[in-house]
């Protein structure tokens, strides 16, 4: 809930490489095949591997991007929107472009993952076609900016795209400057988990044109209250908090909290499908085709139905794994755009969980909501809790636990920097709920600031479980995939951790055994 301004600038090849050279072409290109290879016939836990013993390629990096400095956050020259969150294969993707001047374009899709090191793989080239400067969207209603532009290409999904995250590189052929958009490929299939990406998170931060995203009521640049509405069809402009990351202009928060965990559990071959924060909402019955479910990174906003379905599945027996800070906070109402196309615009109407004076203090407009809704920790074990916001060790405190086999920790021993910038405390009385990690959060190194974060545990009906482990930089410590950029405030994670990754593969078994 901090911010950071962003001037204007250009971002070159040699800056985004710089601190991953020492990635080798040998890695980024180990098992691979040739594209457009066949798939062999497979069973469903060899399809992530399969599909990553694939040829690799680094060229999803953008070379070349730029911010407006008028606006901050959008990159006039070349930017877009996908016409959905997440789309399945036979349907039809449009994708909204604009260029300002007007430029000609390509577009250049890309699945992400691990590729041998490479962390994505060329699925489409398209183009070149004729760009237009598509009309910047009036203020509407409660601030929404809604565009209405037209389609710009139309792609059928092919069969064999597997499941995942990809993004579309933008390129204007004029100056050659690039952005992204992005989108989830998502199927019907039995997995052994289901990847929920953050992406209600990431439009709720998104301030695209400028200053208008679900923290911004005209008055404030960090509203914390209702009455703003804000949509999907609309591009992402840079991410605008904790650190200035490159690749954010188009995806969102993905490459930020998320792709480090994609990248890892790919080159472990387990078996993924991936979907929408709208897919939890609206597909009660698709969270059982998987026995793990997991969430990532920074999974704030959450709709009643999104809690509902997810308890409802918890209680038919589904795992879950809060891999995740500051998860089922902000309570949302998604509903139609202007073309009544379900679930495209939302806003912030309360807070799961009770009200809370030191919250007041800090964000005034939270007295504004009427914290009806149910305590997030009866779903997550714990909940955001003042001051939200801080950084820690993340100590084992449980070292009996199973979570912390073969990973050495003794009571007390921590993975520095872990926990943050938002955390979880305020653990719920649940039977059999145990904490395994739990200590002080600080504002800056050696000062605490009178938090105190809690990861969690619970038992669900079934012989399953929930667990929370209270940070957003989890990811952190598993990978380090070409582009990542370390984030640093309150404290600053150490990149991959054998400690972290064996934590995650013990959670991540647990839920298959």
């Amino acid at each position: 809930m901090r911010m950071s301004s962003h001037d204007d600038s250009t971002f070159s090849r040699r800056n985004l490489l710089k601190g991953i050279a020492g990635l080798s072409a040998a890695a980024a290109l180990s098992g691979c095949a040739m594209p457009g290879q066949k798939k062999p016939a497979s069973s469903r836990s060899n399809l992530i591997r399969k599909e990553n013993e694939k040829l690799g390629t680094r060229d999803w990096l953008l070379a070349n991007t730029r911010t407006d400095r008028k606006s901050k956050y959008r990159c006039p020259w070349i930017e877009g929107f996908c016409s959905h969150t997440s789309i399945r294969s036979g349907e039809t993707l449009n994708v909204f472009v604009s260029t300002n001047p007007k430029s000609d374009f390509t577009l250049d899709i890309y699945r992400l993952g691990f590729y041998g090191g490479a962390g994505g793989r060329l699925m489409k080239s398209c183009g070149s076609f004729k760009g237009k400067v598509q009309r910047e969207p009036e203020i509407g209603k409660n601030r929404l900016r809604e565009c209405q532009w037209e389609s710009s290409v139309s792609i059928k999904i092919p069969k064999d795209w597997l499941s995942g995250v990809y993004v579309g590189k933008l390129t204007a052929e004029r100056e050659k400057l690039q952005s992204y958009v992005i989108f989830i490929v998502r199927d019907n299939r039995k997995a052994d988990f289901i990847f929920q990406c953050s992406d209600n998170t990431w439009q709720a931060y998104n301030r695209w044109p400028s200053q208008f995203s679900l923290y911004d009521d005209g008055k404030s640049e960090w509203y914390w209250g209702p009455g703003n509405d804000i949509c999907f069809d609309r591009p992402y402009g840079k991410y605008c908090q904790i650190l200035d990351q490159p690749l954010s202009i188009g995806s969102g928060e993905f490459f930020l909290w998320e792709f480090p965990f994609v990248h890892w559990m790919e080159s472990q071959g387990y078996d993924a499908t991936y979907i929408s924060n709208m897919d939890t909402h609206a597909d009660a019955k698709g969270l059982l085709r998987a026995k793990g479910f997991i969430s990532i990174g920074h999974d704030e906003y959450w709709s009643l139905e999104m809690f509902n379905n997810m308890q409802a599945a918890i209680a038919k027996g589904l795992n879950v794994g809060f891999f995740s800070g500051n998860a089922v906070c902000g309570r949302i109402d998604p509903r139609p755009n202007s073309r009544d196309i379900p679930n495209r615009v939302f806003s912030r109407i309360d807070f799961f969980g009770p009200p809370d004076e030191k919250e007041f203090k800090r964000f005034p407009a939270m007295v504004l909501l009427p914290h009806k809704s149910p305590n997030a920790n009866a779903l997550v074990g714990a909940r955001s809790i003042a001051p939200i916001t801080g950084g820690a060790d993340w100590v084992c405190s449980k070292p009996e636990h199973w979570i912390f086999e073969n990973t050495g920790m003794k009571q007390g021993d921590g993975i520095p920097g872990l926990v943050g910038w938002e955390w979880h405390g305020d653990p719920a009385k649940i039977e059999g709920l145990e904490i395994i990690s739990t200590a002080p959060t600080q504002d800056k190194p050696g000062h605490q600031n009178d938090g105190l974060y809690t990861a969690t545990i619970y038992p669900g009906p079934k012989k399953n479980f929930v667990f929370n482990a209270s940070t957003c930089w989890w990811s952190d410590a598993l990978s380090e995939p070409p582009g990542y950029m370390r984030p640093k405030v309150y404290t600053e994670p150490k990149g991959p951790d054998k400690r972290a990754q064996q934590i995650t593969r013990n959670v991540l078994d647990r839920m298959i055994a």
